[in-house]
């Protein structure tokens, strides 16, 4: 047990250090942006008493190493400041958006992750056969795919010519759950072709990894049906990788639902930081870019505990 915590300390240990080393990437990125940044948001017109103003209150006064220290103490503590548009805090501006986003990570991935195993598990039984070929050729399509590329062929078809669903994601409150499924549907469904495919293949190439095994063998000579020998035998020592690609994928329905949600316009905080670039609210892009980065190394880090948890070299490496 103390070297499974030692293992799972200095993994976390080593993601606050890059989600440190991130957090200057992001914040000097912006300081590194040409032009003067009041004037970018404010525009041509602005006057100078309101340029004035407005780098007095994003602090564009003082030396850049102090206005970063001042930004990082508050992200610590989840305080980002103020939006420059709205004037609104940055927490609450995001924090519903946020959650959609993991409402939509969440809907995908129930859907997703047991499909692509059980989908890998099946491909694996009947490997070299016709349907793994097609089910090759299908993946192998999905994953080349753009996600932009796929949700406007859902609008096309489950929209504008069938009608089934709506192509615009607009949530309201108080909507009941069945309604809120339907309408995020296609957003959802677009994930789901993303990534259930490069789960299915790692799957199906981890089981396919352990079938020479000689254990596998031995359970062959003794007459185990081939499914057997997969869900009892294989799957098992299958898991470690496929616990990483999960959890990889999920990081992805997190961090790479912006070009989904802007498809869709579907109220996340993709949407968000989309609509922040376009307007130069630069307190918003910094928060969604780092809430995407912690969000990334966390769940990179679930995968490495899941690994270490299901392989027993990796909790006795001595």
């Amino acid at each position: 047990m103390g070297d499974i915590l030692g293992l799972i300390g200095r993994r976390l240990g080593l993601g606050l250090i890059i989600l440190f080393v991130i957090s200057i990437i992001i914040f000097f990125m912006v300081e590194l942006l040409p032009g003067d940044i009041a004037q970018a948001v404010l525009g041509q017109g602005a006057t100078e008493e309101n340029l004035a103003a407005l780098r007095e209150q994003m602090g564009l006064n003082k030396p850049a190493i102090v206005r970063y220290l001042e930004w990082l103490s508050g992200a610590v503590t989840f305080d980002f400041g103020s939006s420059v548009v709205t004037g609104e805090r940055v927490t609450t501006l995001i924090g519903e958006r946020f959650m959609n986003t993991l409402f939509l990570a969440a809907y995908a991935a129930v859907i997703a992750v047991p499909f692509a195993i059980v989908l890998g598990i099946i491909v694996a039984l009947l490997r070299n056969s016709v349907f793994d070929r097609v089910a090759n050729v299908l993946t192998l399509t999905s994953i080349s795919s753009p996600e932009f590329f796929l949700g406007y062929i859902l609008i096309l078809y489950f929209s504008v010519k069938w009608g089934m669903f709506p192509a615009i994601s607009s949530l309201s409150e108080g909507m009941s759950l069945g309604d809120l499924l339907y309408r995020t549907f296609l957003p959802a469904l677009t994930l789901v072709l993303v990534v259930t495919a490069h789960m299915m293949r790692m799957t199906r190439a981890a089981i396919i990894n352990l079938l020479a095994s000689p254990y596998i063998e031995m359970a062959r000579l003794k007459g185990a049906p081939p499914w057997k020998v997969i869900v009892k035998h294989a799957l098992p020592n299958a898991w470690a990788p496929i616990i990483n690609v999960v959890a990889l994928n999920l990081a992805y329905l997190i961090t790479g639902v912006v070009l989904v949600e802007v498809v869709f316009v579907y109220p996340g905080i993709g949407q968000a930081l989309v609509d922040a670039v376009s307007k130069r609210d630069f307190p918003v892009v910094q928060a969604c870019c780092l809430i995407f980065a912690a969000t990334f190394i966390l769940l990179n880090l679930a995968a490495d505990v899941g690994a270490i948890l299901t392989n027993p070299r990796l909790r006795h490496p001595k």
